[in-house]
């Protein structure tokens, strides 16, 4: 693996440390008036998803993780597990669902996502910022109940609740925020 220093960080890159695979979110170079130069990082690990805040001296190396994206399509959940296929070579591939738990309420049949992977491993998965699902289950709506502001409990194709306006019946489909998991609007 290349070696980097930590004056070539950039937000988004990975990289391989003692105690694990880590994504610099954050980073920022200090020059203090007395002593060295020294780099305050926030890092992310890829696999637990906790968040540390690392200190680094100026110039320091350290390797860096070559991880690989690909767009992959979702053909069927098999219990627990997801069967991707690759786009291009129809490759199909086997994710277990402790992997995508995360993103698991997002992802219907068909759906397109871009899986991240460290050699053979699959340490991410990259959703669109929203995606359209429909409403499999949801109390219908009063009639002369227009409060404005009101929701109510919806749950998905995937299996995901979340909160929609009272207006919103079953069958219809909706736009979801990945990142948050609420409704933005109707689709």
């Amino acid at each position: 693996m290349p070696q980097i220093s930590t004056s070539d960080f950039k937000t988004g890159m990975t990289v391989d440390l003692d105690d694990g695979l880590f994504t610099v979110s954050d980073f920022q170079h200090v020059k203090p008036g007395k002593g060295g130069a020294f780099v305050r990082t926030t890092l992310k690990n890829v696999r637990t998803g906790a968040v540390v805040d690392r200190t680094f001296r100026a110039g320091e190396k350290m390797e860096r993780a070559i991880v690989d994206r690909k767009e992959m399509q979702l053909l069927y959940r098999d219990g627990s597990d997801f069967v991707f296929m690759d786009s291009d070579t129809y490759d199909q591939l086997t994710v277990p669902g402790s992997t995508l738990e995360a993103v698991a309420p997002f992802l219907a049949d068909s759906a397109s996502a871009e899986l991240v992977f460290y050699g053979d491993e699959i340490i991410g998965v990259d959703l669109p910022a929203s995606v359209v699902l429909p409403v499999a289950e949801t109390e219908p709506g009063v009639q002369g109940d227009r409060v404005s502001g009101a929701k109510k409990p919806a749950t998905l194709s995937t299996g995901h609740v979340v909160a929609v306006p009272l207006f919103i019946e079953t069958g219809e489909e909706v736009k979801v925020d990945t990142r948050s998991g609420e409704f933005i609007s109707r689709a």
